[in-house]
């Protein structure tokens, strides 16, 4: 049974309406999804009636903000099935979730002759991060590569682990191949080696149920605005045994506990890597939006979009000259090709024309425009409040764009 998606599309005003004289078809959600109105007027009802900063001071709107700040730590706790408050922190999103974890993991336990385990299909922010660290510290970044099927060759990880690998990182879904990959399998193989996983959960906590205890993973990345929220705000969770053990990343404000000019101790965690003023407003957002979701049923989501999917991928395929860049047997709402005579960018810009809005370029993924030998690609990604219909318009004018070449 599929939900309502017609009740659901009211919760989104930015889908019903006309770009270049066409009905918008929105198919660029793994870049960003679109807010509910309940997200935004729970952010506006906060900015006219709420807003003061954090942790800093005793008057009443001071105090509502650092309430409404905890408490959607808490939600984030709930949602992510965390052990304690304490194990989730805000950042901005997932790529300084990422670079937090290795900066601050990297100076705490990373050393000269020591090894960075990553996939060929990581986002570069899940990629650069660790060089970055390793040509720091002396230590070699390893690539664990996926076939032409876009799967991971989990064979070749259990040669990667050794005792020189200090941490594997890992994308949950490919934000390029659509990949859902079998992280649980994945950790089980590292925490066998007694090697730490970070997981990037930019496009899968969107999607499914998160339960880091029981996935066991040491860290989970993920960003607000690829799961309805707003932008400029996302969640590092970690194990309290590594957050610890670890410097901080940044320095200033929340993070403090003593300063002298001789010395500074810092706070607790989760404050420890919360510097400055928080985007509190974000924080209070993303858990407007987690409680949106709490509210569907996202197993039935979760099919209706696979039903999306598969219902896109069988059209494209009749497209003569369209190649699909991977097609795992576990795949997430995205689809990315190129078809033969037409150069990605004209044929965004084109589908643009025509209202539908996709994705076209390298995708924050070179290594796997490498992998399959290609400047760029096209991406059209899904969410639940697309429609069937929305797909045989794209695959229509996919035919009419290909006819005009």
């Amino acid at each position: 049974m599929f939900p309502d998606i017609t009740k659901l599309r009211k919760d989104f005003p930015i889908l019903d309406q006309s770009v270049n004289g066409k009905p918008l078809i929105y198919l660029d959600n793994a870049a960003t999804s679109q807010r509910p109105l309940q997200v935004i007027d729970r952010m506006n009802e906060f900015s006219l009636k709420i807003n003061g900063n954090i942790h800093r001071a005793t008057h009443f709107l001071a105090n509502k903000t650092t309430e409404a700040f905890e408490c959607a730590r808490g939600t984030l706790r709930t949602f992510l099935n965390a052990s304690e408050s304490s194990e989730v922190i805000f950042t901005h999103g997932t790529t300084e979730s990422i670079n937090l974890v290795a900066h601050s993991f990297g100076e705490a336990f990373i050393n000269a002759g020591d090894e960075v385990v990553v996939s060929e299909m990581e986002h570069h922010a899940n990629i650069v991060p660790w060089q970055i660290i390793c040509n720091r510290k002396g230590a070699t970044l390893k690539v664990l590569r996926f076939t032409d099927q876009g799967v991971l060759d989990l064979a070749e990880l259990d040669q990667l682990l050794t005792h020189k690998t200090k941490i594997l990182a890992v994308t949950q879904v490919s934000n390029t191949l659509g990949t859902v990959n079998p992280i649980q399998k994945i950790i089980t193989k590292a925490h066998e080696k007694n090697i730490p996983v970070l997981i990037d959960g930019a496009q899968g906590a969107a999607h499914f149920r998160i339960d880091v205890q029981e996935l066991d993973c040491d860290f989970y990345a993920l960003s607000g605005h690829k799961m309805y929220g707003p932008t400029g705000i996302g969640v590092l969770y970690g194990k309290r045994k590594w957050l610890d053990r670890m410097p901080p990343f940044l320095s200033g404000g929340e993070m403090i506990d003593r300063v002298t000019f001789g010395n500074t101790t810092f706070n607790e965690i989760p404050y420890k890597f919360e510097a400055g003023t928080p985007h509190y407003t974000g924080a209070i957002g993303l858990a407007a939006a987690i409680e949106y979701l709490n509210n569907q049923d996202i197993s039935i989501l979760e099919k209706y979009e696979h039903e999306l999917l598969a219902e896109a991928t069988m059209r494209l395929k009749q497209i003569d000259g369209l190649t699909i860049y991977g097609e795992a047997p576990e795949k997430s709402g995205v689809i990315s090709f190129n078809i033969e005579g037409i150069h990605p960018f004209d044929l965004g810009t084109l589908l643009d024309q025509l209202g539908i809005a996709v994705r076209t370029g390298r995708l924050c993924a070179d290594p796997v425009m490498d992998h399959y030998g290609v400047e760029n690609m096209v991406r059209a990604s899904f969410a639940f409040y697309n429609t069937f219909k929305e797909i045989e318009t794209f695959y229509k004018a996919l035919i009419r764009l290909k006819t005009m070449f």
